[in-house]
């Protein structure tokens, strides 16, 4: 590639993202990830180069008595990524506003993953005394929805601290000459989120991490806005604010249904901790990457930091944290595979566990973490294997069984709630729930074991009180 096509790419890109307002620090992020893919860096992480992580605190074993967790928890910051659209279950506002349990009280709305937090955040004030301001990384097209619905929640703001502040956009790139796309069918499209390792450039750039540090902050403790695993906790605080560890990631023990997916590995040049997402993964090293009895633990994306450590890193580096490269390549049209190829530049925001001197891993339970990305997730957290407590905490009954529904039927959230229209079944007897076809669900059936629907070829129903089974339905 020569170096004329490549300049003109840059200069193109930070062009027209300050033309749209985006914050010169975000501009700057870019233009160091841009030198990266323009150098043929890849962002790969090969096995070769890595040894398994066994060091790790574990949870379950911490030692902190109440008054260092209280203390901790008082100055700790909760911040909740929501910047996504819920696009992949054909959403076009937060995915945060989607309900997932049944209203608190009859005749009440559904409650939202967003009422769900608020009231995990209001329970840890009263029960700690901790103001523990509760903050949202937003993306333009989240915001507004987002605020309308907690702006329902007076007492949620404290003292002069904003709710949310704003993730950055940059262009997506043409992958034969790397200068920005041009879509004219939908502009909109011209442009990606820089994935959530964005998080520090947005803390920085919008003054929040200034205004958190001027109002008595030291920690913040992140999470994913669709993982209500994630509530505050004071002795993962406590344990966090007593080891003076700059950085910290909530790890979990892999499983099968883990196999894909971010997890930490020990870098053998300099014994770095490093996170390696699955797209930094070479196909070749895929099976050992894939291996849960090598690589143990999982990246939740529950995340502490040490906000004071973080503003030095950011002064140190110009208010440009040197994260790895995500090199991501797609079309400029997501539902259309013939529009062009495009580099979308991304970095993962666990990964500054490599930028950090110091920085730990903390083993948590699977209860920390409970996603949402499809809706065969929703179908089980909306169904009584869990119970919510009257801390707001989401509380398995029995573990969670593998739902897999058919992607043609159930894939888009509309489409799915009409065929559960009735409710959820019953989950708590089964292991599995396979649905093959077009089958719309009546109100309290119940799945027993390994159940499983097949395709009847045209869109069919379960009776009220059915029992799916693994031979398929009975009465």
């Amino acid at each position: 590639m020569s170096s004329h096509v490549s300049t003109d790419g840059l200069d193109l890109a930070r062009r027209k993202m300050a033309d749209a307002g985006v914050h010169p620090l975000a501009i700057d992020a870019f233009s160091r990830f841009y030198g990266l893919v323009e150098s043929g860096e890849t962002g790969v992480v090969p096995e070769s180069d890595v040894e398994p992580l066994v060091d790790v605190v574990h949870r379950d074993e911490l030692e902190i008595d109440d008054e260092t967790a209280r203390a901790a928890l008082g100055r700790t910051a909760i911040i909740k990524l929501n910047g996504g659209l819920g696009t992949s279950m054909g959403m076009d506002r937060a995915k945060s506003l989607l309900s997932v349990r049944p209203p608190a009280v009859e005749g009440q709305e559904p409650l939202t993953f967003l009422d769900v937090i608020v009231g995990q955040v209001r329970t840890a004030r009263a029960s700690t005394g901790a103001s523990l301001p509760l903050l949202f990384m937003n993306s333009f097209r989240t915001r507004d929805d987002t605020l309308a619905a907690l702006s329902a929640y007076g007492d949620l703001s404290v003292d002069d601290l904003p709710l949310d502040f704003l993730q950055n956009r940059e262009p997506k790139l043409r992958a034969d000459d790397l200068t920005p796309v041009e879509w004219p069918a939908d502009p909109s499209l011209e442009w990606c989120p820089p994935g959530h390792g964005d998080l520090y450039t947005a803390l920085a750039a919008s003054g929040v991490l200034r205004d958190l540090l001027a109002a008595g902050f030291r920690y913040a403790s992140i999470s994913n806005s669709d993982n209500l695993g994630a509530a505050p906790d004071a002795a993962i605080a406590g344990w966090f604010a007593a080891s003076g560890a700059p950085f910290a990631a909530e790890v979990a023990r892999r499983t099968p249904a883990d196999r894909k997916g971010g997890h930490l590995v020990v870098r053998r040049s300099d014994g770095r901790t490093v996170l390696r997402e699955t797209a930094q993964t070479l196909p070749e090293d895929a099976d050992a990457a894939a291996d849960i009895s090598r690589h143990r633990y999982f990246n939740t994306n529950n995340l502490w930091f040490d906000l004071e450590a973080l503003a030095a890193e950011l002064d140190r580096t110009g208010g440009v944290l040197e994260l790895p490269l995500i090199r991501n390549v797609k079309t400029v049209d997501p539902t259309d595979a013939s529009s062009p190829e495009v580099i979308q530049i991304e970095s993962a925001m666990g990964a500054a566990v490599e930028v950090f001197d110091g920085a730990l891993a903390i083993e948590v339970g699977r209860s920390r973490f409970l996603p949402v990305k499809t809706t065969a997730d929703l179908l089980v957290l909306r169904s009584d294997v869990y119970d919510l407590d009257e801390d707001y905490r989401l509380q398995a009954r029995v573990d969670a069984p593998l739902v897999d529904l058919d992607s043609a039927a159930y894939k888009l959230i509309a489409d799915f709630d009409r065929r559960f229209a009735a409710g959820p079944p019953s989950l708590v007897e089964a292991t599995s729930l396979t649905v093959r076809g077009d089958w719309t669900f009546g109100a309290q059936v119940r799945v027993d074991g390994a159940g499983l629907l097949e395709d009847a070829g045209s869109p069919s129903s379960v009776p009220d009180g059915a029992v799916v089974g693994p031979e398929g339905l009975r009465p």
